[in-house]
């Protein structure tokens, strides 16, 4: 089934979440008043259904094509790039000083989860060269700003983050690729990277990859890395292209899912060394880099949300047209729909609310990021930058597992026929695997939201957090309405559990910090799980105030209906994740790994 961006959903959430129309009137989206929002998300829909989208299934059969260092991408790829170019799209958030639209995160977040859900394996390039963007404004000095970020918000130059070493993954203190000092004020790049998406491809003229290398005086450890702007080509000084760079393409991976994007490994030096540009300062290249992939965590949530978006619509297309069996209460003769069966609609709306509930999420933080740079007061910033500190972490980490999960369900509703490769159900599972792992394991951002971000101002950030989520189900419950059913009940229930993990949580980092992080990957679970399901019911209240008020749309009804579902059957969970929480730190840290017999 083609897919269909869900454009008044997103646009419906936008406001549950990030407080889109408020922000409206109180300057911080200004410049989407008027329509410009949703305007600029049916344009990105179009691109996504009738470019991208397209090219989704060829691009997986045949892939990216390796060859004596040079990268053919799929058919249809390089004509889509033209076009999201020709476009502007790659300009939504960039400074207007570059060219740049200068439209906030929300914005380019709903763009984001429409083109990923069309074609996941397109848009890791994209991504990488928004984040890659935000770092040369932040850091880089003006003589590099001048030479790269025009072209690169442009589109016309994409942009590579390159980090991960054979022996340096997630943990980048064995890192190696070392990098020479010149007497020009330059420096030579040697060294190898791995997994770098979009390393080298036939789609643009020049890649700009950000490289993290280490000076021979450097201090050891992280506190010695530094960042690097090393172009595919050499740039003169009137912005023309000059000779090829010491750098290129000795192979690509071959990989489980996503095969339309290249994930190249990339050798730096093999003839006197790559030219490179210091970003910032030396040894301090790490703190650059976190600002890059930041900006990923994020979009990597929201490829959990496109990848749940998107098998749920594939799933719901086929559960209404294949027949098996005979429905408890089929008015009709012969077999029924698979959808009229109650096992298939449980699958199918557990799909559709845990996928709600991870976009809400993302949303969420989108929203915080807009107000941690948009907002009137230096206070209010600073709230909005811990805020959005504390949910990047559930953005990434959640959201992938949701879309892990729900891909996973999608094969589930196909049977047999989900296992099979020609319905496609099979290439959203194989897609979705890498996001829980890729920019920092889901692991790692466990580890980071309980012992960096928890603690932030003794818990006050969290604090707030539980208070809103609070102000949420006691808003349900005033409303009284039957169609909310036990949703404001389960959500309290649940969030009386969180805060009491959470107490649980902030003694454990200061006193016994293992039993911390033996708790840490289900307690951001159930963050995530309070925090989707409270935000699917501020927007069950939006349905409910505007059928109040006369508005008939039905699809008010399904928005009530999907949040009293994540309340009533997922966010249950919070209890037995409570339990894990506080009880069984003992059973992880001294388990018996040994192989039996």
């Amino acid at each position: 089934m083609p897919y269909r961006a869900p454009v008044k959903d997103m646009m419906f959430m936008m406001n549950a979440a990030a407080g889109l129309d408020a922000g409206m009137s109180d300057g911080i989206y200004a410049d989407l008043a008027d329509g410009m929002a949703e305007a600029t998300l049916n344009e990105a829909a179009k691109f996504a259904e009738n470019v991208i989208g397209p090219l989704n299934r060829g691009g997986d059969q045949i892939g990216a094509k390796w060859k004596d260092g040079v990268v053919t991408t799929a058919p249809g790829w390089i004509d889509a790039y033209r076009q999201f170019v020709e476009g502007g799209w790659q300009s939504v958030t960039g400074s207007p000083d570059h060219g740049g639209m200068g439209l906030p995160q929300v914005l380019l977040a709903g763009c984001m989860d429409m083109w990923s859900a069309a074609n996941m394996a397109f848009m890791l390039g994209p991504v990488l060269t928004f984040g890659a963007i935000d770092a040369l404004e932040a850091h880089a000095s003006d003589e590099i700003k001048h030479t790269y970020l025009e072209k690169m918000v442009s589109g016309v130059w994409p942009a590579t983050m390159n980090l991960t070493e054979p022996g340096a993954g997630s943990d980048l203190n064995p890192l190696r690729t070392r990098a020479e000092r010149q007497g020009d004020g330059t420096y030579r790049i040697f060294g190898q990277k791995i997994f770098i998406t979009y390393g080298e491809h036939d789609m643009s003229e020049n890649i700009v990859h950000l490289v993290l290398a280490r000076l021979p005086d450097a201090p050891a450890g992280t506190r010695g890395i530094s960042l690097f702007v090393v172009p595919k080509f050499m740039v003169n000084a009137d912005g023309s292209l000059g000779d090829r760079n010491d750098v290129r393409c000795a192979g690509v991976e071959h990989k489980l899912g996503i095969h339309g994007s290249p994930t190249c490994i990339m050798v730096y030096g093999d003839n006197g060394g790559a030219v490179g540009y210091l970003v910032g300062e030396e040894n301090k290249g790490l703190a650059c880099m976190f600002t890059m992939m930041n900006d990923a965590r994020l979009a990597t949530g929201l490829q959990g949300v496109a990848i749940g978006e998107a098998s749920y619509q594939h799933a719901l297309a086929y559960a209404n047209e294949r027949k098996q069996g005979r429905a408890a209460d089929a008015k009709a003769p012969g077999l029924s729909p698979i959808i009229e069966h109650p096992d298939v609609k449980r699958m199918l709306m557990t799909m559709k609310a845990m996928t709600q509930s991870a976009r809400a999420v993302c949303y969420a933080t989108a929203g915080a990021i807009d107000r941690s740079r948009r907002a009137k007061t230096p206070e209010e910033r600073k709230a909005a930058s811990e805020r959005a500190g504390l949910l990047t972490p559930i953005a990434k980490a959640y959201s992938s597992d949701i879309g892990c999960e729900v891909a996973s369900i999608g094969v589930q509703v196909h049977g047999g026929m989900g296992f099979v490769e020609e319905t496609g159900a099979a290439q959203f599972m194989r897609d979705s695997r890498i996001v829980p792992i890729y920019e920092g394991t889901n692991g790692i951002q466990a580890i980071d939201l309980v012992t960096r971000k928890l603690p932030t101002n003794g818990g006050a950030v969290m604090k707030a957090e539980i208070a809103d989520m609070r102000s949420v189900v006691e808003a349900l419950r005033g409303a009284n309405d039957p169609a909310f059913g036990a949703t404001a009940a389960r959500l309290g229930d649940a969030l009386d559990a969180f805060e009491r993990a959470t107490s649980f949580m902030l003694g454990k980092v200061g006193s016994a910090v293992q039993d911390a992080l033996a708790g840490a990957t289900p307690y951001l679970r159930m963050f995530g799980l309070v925090r989707g399901g409270a935000t699917l019911g501020a927007m069950a209240l939006a349905a409910h105030r505007a059928r109040g008020a006369g508005d008939s749309d039905p699809a008010h009804a399904a928005r009530i209906a999907t949040a009293r579902f994540f309340a009533e059957n997922v966010v249950v969970a919070a209890g037995g994740l409570e339990t894990t929480i506080v009880g069984a730190a003992d059973s992880v840290l001294t388990a018996d790994l040994a192989l039996a017999g």
